[in-house]
């Protein structure tokens, strides 16, 4: 998640309609989340913007983005520009979408960028945050419409008059989208679901403002408060709760309590091996806060990129050094039996697969029974051109996965081959 400068927006806004009740688009919408509206992108220049604006009573809310003639839009919204719907309320706000078809700015040109902002009426510095969860998803991918996932795979967001927008740069590559079946009939349909979980008003009681359960936990990992374990991973320590580990992952469980106990005073010290300080931290903050952290960086190593590389190349870098993260992130979930964890990292993972990377996700797919992010490298290699085709196999990744998982190879000669008899 991004946040997004209002000062440095270029709006267009192209055609929405209603949809009203009875509509067989807006029945099929029906979820757990609240239903908070439609809103349909017409390619027409200059038509009035009818909105869509739908009240959800409760705290988390959908609202869809139906794109019509999506090939025009791309025309018509230039990289930089966006089509904005009407408000929507969710949790007693007033929101809005923005959709980049050519990404919010040059770097993520190549992108599908989204936005979602909070809308305020007028610019009151003194008017309190709102802090909410949002998570951006195609129509069709139901198993990321559930709340315990949309709660557990995004972080909170504070939504202020600073920084009123928060989205995605790089929702979508869009030639892996115009390749997929999300794009039917030139139409594409997006959900972005939204869960407030600090509302703008205070809490009166004693204690002023209530933090959650996830809140009080970080600061026990970082306060060390009656830590009772430490590991060592990478040359660094790290103090730890046995009773909090264990109640989140069975590894840990059989580890500190069961026939694998290890370090039975509290003056042991666990090593961990195998594994960068950097990914057990993150580990770590997972399993207290039930949310994934952002990947910290290197001062030394960023100072030195800065000096050495331009704008694109130092973010192509960044890139990189981030996919390598998420995927040793990944192994350590499946390592410990983190499941939603892993489901995160599958999702982010599947949703960052390119030709240079599609063989090494492949693998690891294979090697941690991901079913999931397997699935969708194949899919992806699938819709590719002859020309790239030619490019992955030609690496030694592919090269890797004939030898060490053949089979692999014959799933994918058998979907090409369904493929052509269709």
């Amino acid at each position: 998640s991004r946040p997004h400068s209002p000062t440095s927006r270029r709006r267009r806004k192209l055609c929405f309609r209603r949809l009203e009740r009875g509509d067989p688009a807006r029945d099929a919408t029906r979820s757990l989340m609240s239903f908070a509206g439609v809103s349909v992108v017409d390619s027409a220049k200059h038509c009035t913007c009818d909105t869509s604006a739908v009240y959800a009573g409760a705290d988390s809310g959908y609202h869809l983005l139906m794109v019509r003639d999506y090939s025009r839009t791309k025309v018509q919204l230039p990289t930089g520009e966006s089509a904005t719907t009407g408000l929507f309320t969710v949790g007693e706000y007033d929101w809005y979408i923005e959709y980049y078809p050519n990404g919010e700015n040059p770097n993520c040109r190549d992108f599908v960028s989204l936005y979602v902002t909070r809308h305020t009426l007028y610019d009151c510095e003194g008017e309190e945050d709102v802090e909410a969860k949002f998570s951006f998803s195609l129509v069709d991918q139901l198993e990321k419409h559930k709340p315990v996932y949309i709660h557990g795979t995004n972080k909170t967001c504070t939504f202020s008059s600073s920084a009123p927008s928060w989205g995605s740069d790089r929702f979508v590559r869009r030639d892996a989208l115009e390749r997929s079946a999300h794009l039917k009939g030139d139409c594409l349909t997006i959900r972005c679901d939204i869960m407030v979980v600090c509302k703008d008003h205070k809490i009166e009681d004693a204690a002023g403002t209530v933090p959650d359960i996830n809140q009080h936990f970080g600061h026990l990992l970082q306060n060390k408060v009656g830590a009772d374990v430490t590991f060592e991973v990478g040359g660094e320590t790290f103090a730890a709760h046995r009773c909090v580990l264990a109640a989140r992952s069975k590894v840990f469980m059989a580890q500190l309590f069961g026939p694998m106990k290890e370090g039975a005073t509290t003056s042991s010290v666990i090593q961990i091996k195998d594994m960068e300080a950097k990914v057990f931290r993150a580990l770590l903050s997972f399993i207290y806060t039930d949310s994934l952290p952002a990947m910290e960086k290197d001062s030394m190593e960023e100072d030195e990129m800065s000096e050495v590389m331009d704008e694109g190349r130092e973010e192509a870098a960044e890139f990189e050094m981030w996919l390598q993260w998420l995927e040793d992130l990944f192994v350590a979930a499946d390592r410990y039996d983190l499941q939603l964890l892993k489901l995160i990292c599958e999702k982010q993972l599947s949703e960052h697969i390119s030709v240079s990377s599609v063989t090494s996700t492949l693998a690891l797919a294979e090697k941690h029974h991901c079913c999931g992010l397997k699935e969708a490298c194949l899919k992806f290699i699938q819709v590719q051109s002859p020309s790239c085709l030619q490019t992955v196999m030609a690496t030694s990744g592919w090269d890797h996965i004939a030898v060490t998982y053949p089979w692999v190879v014959k799933e994918f000669i058998a979907k090409l081959a369904s493929n052509q008899r269709k």
